[in-house]
């Protein structure tokens, strides 16, 4: 198996941090590390800023930090961005949009049991960017196809720098706007995502999976053809036990989960010791033994996790550093329970 298990910890990529160095030791903490995304550092760190990089049409303003679209300016740019599809300069990340990136592809990976990057994924590039009528540019019928191949080369390009680095490499395609899907307000259906998520998942390489932080409808994650699904299970640890044979199905064919459970907002961080978070992923992990999931397929297959990102704590980076730190002890101690290597 490419993406090890065995209540490993990793993490979601997007921390407060302005001290580069400092954020690359904190996610090199972690079991699997990644390379982290510093918004507060500049705007350029910023996930769909990132995502944007050589994308026609894009209109950025670092001032201001907004990141818009113009259809005219996508129509001039289009043909130059694809002349250039072959080269994979244009699909990576440069310095400027990241400063920890490439500083992360310097150190010694190889003995790491595995290594993550990650992407924000179409949809919620999609949803989140706009054009100059206010519409996001995931509804229009001719950026959309772009956009999807656009990124599924973004992701190739960066999972094949990492996979230089270790043999078990692995990419998160970053979707909080699946969780939108479902709405009515949302004016882009699951059977219209569902078709693209299949066609965008046949054209990345694997091995690859979804992060989100919100409430979906599970079973159309469970059910994509991807390796790695990571959930905040500590927000969602009541009604993530109710997808049962959708969670049989994934782990069957050799799916992971990562269980986000340590919170790294001050306030739920404070209030929860490691003692409850233990005794709330039991008891989520007890509801799905119950409905027929093996015990030890389902530890085999899954890591240990920070809940969500999070920018907006008073104490800036203090708390998600104590929520690492609390993750890598709660992993060690299930490891140990559960005798796992």
């Amino acid at each position: 198996m490419p993406i090890p298990g065995n209540l490993l910890t990793t993490a979601m990529a997007v921390m407060p941090h302005t001290d580069v160095e400092r954020a690359l030791e904190t996610a090199l903490s972690l079991d699997i590390p990644f390379w982290p995304q510093l918004p507060r550092l500049n705007y350029h760190e910023d996930m769909y800023v990132q995502a944007a990089e050589h994308f026609p049409g894009i209109v950025l303003d670092l001032e201001k930090r907004t990141l818009k679209f113009s259809m005219e300016k996508f129509m001039a740019e289009l043909e130059d961005v694809m002349n250039h599809f072959d080269s994979p300069d244009i699909f990576d990340i440069s310095k400027t949009y990241s400063a920890v990136y490439h500083r992360f592809l310097e150190f010694d990976l190889a003995g790491r049991p595995a290594i993550r990057g990650q992407l924000e994924g179409p949809i919620s590039f999609g949803f989140n960017v706009i054009d100059e009528n206010d519409r996001p540019i995931l509804f229009d019928d001719t950026v959309r196809p772009f956009l999807f191949e656009f990124m599924a080369r973004r992701i190739n390009v960066q999972l094949a720098r990492l996979l230089e680095k270790n043999d078990n490499a692995f990419m998160f395609i970053d979707e909080p706007g699946l969780q939108f899907l479902f709405s009515a307000m949302s004016g882009y259906g699951d059977v219209q995502a569902r078709t693209d998520m299949e066609l965008f998942f046949s054209m990345i390489d694997r091995p690859r999976g979804v992060h989100l932080c919100g409430n979906p409808d599970w079973d159309f994650l469970l059910n994509l053809d991807m390796e790695i699904l990571s959930l905040d299970i500590y927000t969602n640890h009541d009604v993530f036990a109710s997808y049962a044979p959708g969670v049989k199905r994934f782990l069957e064919k050799g799916g992971v989960l990562s269980w986000g459970i340590v919170p790294t907002n001050v306030e739920p961080f404070e209030k929860e010791p490691m003692d409850s978070l233990e005794a709330m992923l039991e008891e989520t992990w007890g509801k799905l033994f119950k409905k027929g999931i093996d015990r030890e397929q389902l530890l085999a297959q899954s890591l240990i996790s920070p809940a969500t990102c999070c920018l907006v704590n008073p104490d800036i980076e203090k708390t998600v550093e104590k929520g690492f730190a609390v993750t890598r002890r709660l992993s060690a101690r299930l490891r140990e329970k559960y005798d796992l290597a």
